[in-house]
Formats: structure tokens, sequence, C-alpha cells
């Protein structure tokens, strides 16, 4: 749409966009872009609430989000709403076979117009039932005609991007982001190659987590497997640890091993399609995977709920929408023994961080990209700090 647009200012968000050189310059400290020889971030950026401000505006008000797999966004009048940080939108695919993606509130009141997934063949608000086609533009307004220097069609929904990505459906709320396949670099062509049949896989099942430490810190954890044997001992025995290898590029991170070969079931590796466990973590918040077994692919991300909290979520796709019996195991594993191991971990963290005695730590890296490295972990506090030094520029 061409219409005004009428979003908060920039000076309304001034306070928590920037952030002084000098508190910059504390978490920073120690930082170096050698990770054997680097600091991790300073833990005020775990703790303190500004820094939250700082992370909604500079890190998940600017990056690409994962919104669903494009199963759900196939049919012309499909929608699907979700938050940012705050921000509620929702993306839907018009009856010219155009997907597109709007903040999902009314121009009359401010009302939310759809809430979670749908059918519709017009977005019609729920407050005054104003009416909107699914390109944006205002098509009806009930006694429209008593609001004076009023024209139905000078009215349109703000849109945000939207971008198919590996059959996967991301929004960003930055009209000037770099489209997801560009700035990702070769990260499609990795997940394609992994998962061919991406496109034919649904909706199976969704597991969810209330964690009480910062997103930063479960991000921290997930990103390396220095900790598994010590922590993750069952999952040792599901993947050759000799063969898992660890690579970072610009926006993201990959993590691959074999399957192993033990008695635990959670991965079907008998007669299995996929032998492989492959693993993508893609900035800030989204981590990408593929599990030996049937045809399967899971998509994991992890919101802010708080400073000191964290939401995940975990969505399953695979062959059928119905997990058969290895599924099941496998799902299992992840909901009783792996969350609730890394959940223990995460909170310990968080709880150390309060303490006086500890404010910065080292990294341990493999200087062949071995998986129990942590040179991802470096790899993802430059991101953090490249999101803080942008804010400081402002």
């Amino acid at each position: 749409c061409a219409c005004k647009r009428y979003l908060r200012t920039e000076e309304l968000f001034m306070l928590k966009q920037t952030l002084s050189a000098d508190t910059y310059h504390c978490i920073s400290r120690g930082y170096d872009s050698i990770a054997s020889r680097s600091y991790s971030l300073h833990t005020d950026s775990y703790l303190d609430p500004a820094f939250l401000g700082i992370e909604q505006q500079q890190v998940f008000h600017k990056s690409w989000q994962f919104l669903c797999h494009e199963e759900k966004l196939r049919e012309a009048g499909s929608y699907v709403a979700t938050h940012v940080q705050g921000q509620s939108v929702f993306a839907c695919r018009g009856q010219d076979d155009e997907l597109r993606a709007f903040y999902n509130v009314c121009k009359h009141r401010g009302h939310e117009l759809v809430q979670g997934s749908g059918q519709t063949k017009a977005i019609a608000c729920p407050y005054h039932a104003w009416v909107y086609d699914l390109d944006g533009h205002l098509s009806s307004v009930r006694r429209s005609d008593l609001i004076e220097n009023f024209n139905v069609r000078d009215v349109c929904l703000d849109s945000i991007r939207v971008e198919v990505f590996c059959h996967l459906v991301f929004i960003n709320l930055d009209p000037n982001a770099i489209p997801l396949a560009e700035q990702s670099e070769s990260l499609a062509s990795e997940v394609m190659n992994y998962a061919p049949d991406l496109a034919s896989l649904t909706y199976a099942h969704t597991l969810t987590y209330q964690i009480k430490a910062n997103w930063k810190a479960v991000v921290d954890n997930f990103l390396e497997c220095y900790h598994c044997p010590v922590a993750h001992r069952d999952f040792c025995t599901l993947v050759e640890m000799d063969t898992y290898r660890v690579n970072t590029h610009g926006i993201y991170s990959s993590h691959m091993a074999k399957a192993g070969r033990s008695d635990n079931k959670a991965y079907g590796v008998d007669e299995a399609s996929v032998t492989d466990h492959a693993v993508w973590y893609l900035w800030p918040n989204t981590t990408l995977m593929r599990y030996p077994g049937r045809g399967n692919f899971m998509v994991w991300r992890f919101y802010p709920a708080g400073p000191e909290e964290t939401y995940e979520i975990f969505d399953f796709f695979l062959e059928t929408d119905t997990p058969n019996e290895t599924e099941i195991e496998a799902i299992k594993f992840v909901d009783e023994v792996l969350q609730p191991e890394d959940i223990a971990i995460v909170e310990s963290v968080q709880r150390g961080m309060q303490t006086p005695s500890f404010n910065q730590g080292r990294y341990l890296v493999d200087p062949d990209g071995g998986g129990m490295s942590e040179h991802a972990v470096h790899h993802f506090h430059g991101l953090v700090l490249d999101a803080y030094r942008r804010a400081v520029q402002r």
C-alpha cells in the first residue's frame, strides 16, 4: 500500500534502542574476534531489564522470525497470526495467490483483527466490523457516510516483510531487511540437501516450555556440546561424537553428526530414510533440525518472556500428522530427558549469574571444529554485540 503510515516516531523508541558507549564498553570488554583468546558477554546483559528492551528493538524487530510451515498458507484465504516481542502481526494468502503480511491492527480503533490461524474470504474486525480485503485494503465500513473527508479505499493495513524460505514462512518487521535467502548465504542449500522432502512434511506435534533463564543463556547452551558427555550421556549414545562438527557462517551455524548405534530408541536408525543428525542455528532465536529416522524436520524457537525468562516452542513436522511409535519415542526423549536436563542447566547458570563472583567466562575452542567446542557460542555473542553496537550508534 502507498498510504501514509501512522506508526510511532523513532524518538519514542530512543530510550529502548540506545545504549551508552560506556555501557557497551563494559558489556563487550574482553571480547575478541578470536574465540580462543576471548571472554564471553558480561552477565549484565543477561540480568539487566534494559538490555531486553534493546534486544526487542535491535534484534527481534530487525530479524527474520519463523511463522509456520508453508502448508498452513498454501490455500487462498489462509492466514496465520503471531506476536513478535509485543508486535501483533499476521500473514495471509490472497485470492490472487500472493502471500502478504501485515500488522494485526484495525485502522479504526486498534483492535487486533485475527487470532490463531484459519481460512477467510476477508478480514473483518471483531470490534466494529470494518472489513479488509486480503491485500490489506479497507473494503467496507458500516455507516461510513457519517465520517467527513473519508474514503474507504484510501485506508490499508501496514505491511511487513514476508518470505518463504526452504518451505518455511518467515516474517520481518524491518522494512529494509535483506532477504533471508540472501542474508543466510548457503543455509538454504544445506537444509534442502539434508531435507529434500521438507515441502511434503506436515505438522504433527508441539512441545512448549517456560524456562527461568535469559533467552541468550538458552541459546548459549544449545550451541555447544562440550557439556554433552557430562549432562547428556544418553544423547551421546545417539550420535557418533567423533563425527560431530560445528561450522559458523554469517547469521547461522551448522551442527552435524552421524547417528550412533545403541539400545536407545529415540532415533529410529534401523531401515531409516534419514541417517544424519543435522542441526542449524539461525540468528537470533531459531533452530532447524533433522534427526535420524523417517522423514522429519523440527523448528525450535526461543522467545524472551522477561529479562530472566524464556518461552520455548518446538514444532515437529513429519511424514504424517500422527507420529509413529519410533517418533513418539523421539518426542518423549526430547520432552522427558533432554529438555529437563537442559532446563536445569540454564536455570542454574541464570542463578549463578546473579552472584557477584561471576561476570564473564572463557570459550573452550577445538581448532578442528568438533562438537565439544564452544566457538558457535562465541559466534552468537559476536552477533549480539553487533546489535548492541547499532544501539550505541543511534
